[in-house]
Formats: C-alpha cells, structure tokens, sequence
C-alpha cells in the first residue's frame, strides 16, 4: 500500500507540472518563443513553450504557390519543431485561414482550434471556410471550439480566451477592472457584422510576462471589452490588432493596455494604417514599435526605426521578428534581417 501510494503522489506531482509551468516559470529557466512569421499582411504567429508545444496563430493566404505555408514551416523548423500541437484561427479571412490547406500538407499539425461556424455566409470567406472544413475532415484533425473565459491546452503557458464569436469575457482579468480615462479619446463606431467581430483572442502569461492578440477584433468590440472598465490591465506585449488598420486600435484599446513593445504584422501596402500608427506610437510607456514590413501609407513620418522593421523592400522577402521571453519579465527580440537582437529588462530593472 505504502509502494501504491508513493507511485500515485508521483503521478500526480507529474500531473500538476505542466500547469505550475503555465503559470509560473522560473526566470532563469526555460524560455517563450515567439515568431512573427511574414505572410504579406495576413498573420501567423508561432508560440513554442519551454515545455515544447507549439500554438501557432492563423495559417495567412492561400495559393501563391504555397508561400505561406513554405515560410511557416521553416520557422517551424527552425524553432526545432516537428509538429505544431495547436492551430488557433482568429477567424475565417481569406488572409487568416486562407492557408490551411497548403499548411498541412507541409507540417503535421495535431489540432484546430476557432470559434465555431462561418458567420459571412456569401462571398470568399464562405469558400475559405468550406476549403477548411474538408482539410481537416481529410486528415481527420481535432477541432475545438473556443469560448470566452477558456483556458486553452498548451502546456508551458496560460493561453485565455478574451473574445470568441463576437463574445468577450464578462470579468475583468486578475489585476485588471480599473475606470479607464482613454475611453473619451475613442469615437463611437456602428457594430461590425464581419467575421473580424468574430475573432477569437488571446490573453497569455508566462511568469510576469504578458502579452495579448486578439486578431482582427473591432473597435467597436474593443470598446464593449474596455470601456467603461479596463478588464485586460497591462500587458508587455501587443500584437497589434487586424495589422494595423484603422478598423481596429482604438485609443481606449491600445493606450489603456500601455505595452512596453508593439509588434504589427502588416504589408508593405496593407495595414500599418497612419492613424493606427499615431495611436500606437502615443500610447504611454511604449519603448519600441516592432513591424513586419515598412508601410507605404505610413511614410517616412509614422513608420518606426529601420531597425525595428523586418522587411524594408516591398513583398516577398520572407524576414521574421523573434520575441524569446523570459518568466522574470523580461525578452529578447531579433530582426532576422539584420541578425540584431534588442534586450528589454525585467520591469523595475529598466
């Protein structure tokens, strides 16, 4: 009996390992990555815990030849893995799930996760939506649907679920529910009846690490999820709403979360919005604006350093950013086109 009991103390310690690394990592200890893959202003966006799963965000176009698909997979594979555990589709845009197809074909991929049925009916979204019920039905995939206030499966950080087919999380977040003062900066906007309203985002903690993408959530939802109260709090780090277009990043959003880094996955010619980036660059306590591409329509004026920019000449280049974060707060990121890696501190350390 003594024997039986030790062998179940042991398993449940084993059991309760991957939660307690979810929640609380040690700061010297293993590390979140994050990859900002290019697909030409769609998104796709890889994390891999320190436990070894993988989450990657949206699967960006389909077609070009396999493009998309092409360049996440040799991310995957040079963040080490062989598989990609989870793939979360905010929604069901051309240039979110368009490359779903071509992806699993090229990196095995062992479940989906969205938020449930197609909400646009007709037009292209309907055919990239059926295009990805009949792929994952033909690799006979899993496919789990996201709720507001979900914690999603992946071991090595906590994943919640903010915003799921145009529902957010009725609580504030843990440290978060203050009045929030940026809410008068922010015009009201008619509700959005696209799939964008739909988006499921994500609200995730490593250690003291935070960070937070709600794809190509509204402003108007950002309103309902904000204002009067700020139930998100801070973060660390913003993955910029529906890649930086003025549909999206609202005052009351963007200034209320006061990110350290802000990293916009736009194209040369799509998203990187002049008002989004005057918005973004305001908010207070903002240390550096990372962006996949230089924005045409932001100019020389608005678009942050060439340093900080992934890919400066127009389309097809193929460069990503690298965020590694650490559970004491504090995180690295790398702009593959120059090799070059900035340090951001633990915060009280900066």
């Amino acid at each position: 009996m003594r024997w039986r009991y030790l062998l179940l103390t042991a398993a449940a310690a084993a059991l309760a390992l991957p939660n307690a690394m979810a929640q609380n990592p040690k700061g010297g200890g293993g590390k979140l990555r994050i990859f900002a893959v290019d697909v030409e202003g769609g998104q796709a966006t890889l994390f891999v815990t320190p436990a070894g799963q993988s989450l990657l965000v949206d699967a960006g176009w389909p077609g070009n030849e396999g493009r998309d698909a092409d360049r996440i997979a040799a991310v995957a594979k040079e963040a080490g893995l062989k598989k990609i555990d989870y793939v979360l589709l905010t929604h069901y845009h051309t240039d979110h799930a368009g490359g779903v197809a071509q992806l699993i074909e090229k990196v095995p991929i062992g479940a989906f996760i969205d938020h449930g049925p197609n909400r646009e009916e007709e037009g292209p979204t309907a055919k990239i939506y059926a295009a990805y019920e009949k792929a994952i039905a033909a690799a006979k995939l899993k496919r789990i649907t996201a709720r507001p206030g979900d914690v999603l499966p992946i071991v090595g950080m906590k994943a919640t679920v903010i915003s799921s087919d145009g529902r957010l999380i009725d609580k504030p977040l843990p440290g978060a529910g203050e009045e929030n003062t940026f809410c008068a900066e922010s015009e009201t906007r008619p509700s959005d009846t696209t799939e964008n309203s739909r988006s499921t985002g994500i609200h995730i903690v490593f250690g003291k690490l935070k960070l937070i993408d709600l794809g190509d959530l509204t402003w108007d939802k950002e309103m309902e999820l904000m204002c009067p109260k700020n139930k998100l709090g801070r973060v660390d780090v913003l993955i910029v709403s529906h890649h930086g277009m003025n549909l999206s990043s609202s005052p009351a959003y963007v200034k209320a979360l006061a990110p350290r880094v802000a990293v916009m996955d736009n194209g040369a010619k799509k998203g990187g919005s002049a008002a989004a980036l005057e918005t973004i660059s305001s908010s207070p306590g903002l240390e550096t604006l990372w962006q996949l591409h230089f924005s045409e329509e932001g100019g020389q004026e608005l678009n942050t350093s060439d340093d900080y920019i992934a890919n400066l000449d127009g389309p097809d280049a193929g460069r990503y950013l690298e965020l590694t974060g650490s559970g004491d707060g504090s995180f690295d990121i790398r702009n593959s086109r120059t090799g070059a890696i900035k340090h951001y501190p633990p915060p009280g350390k900066r």
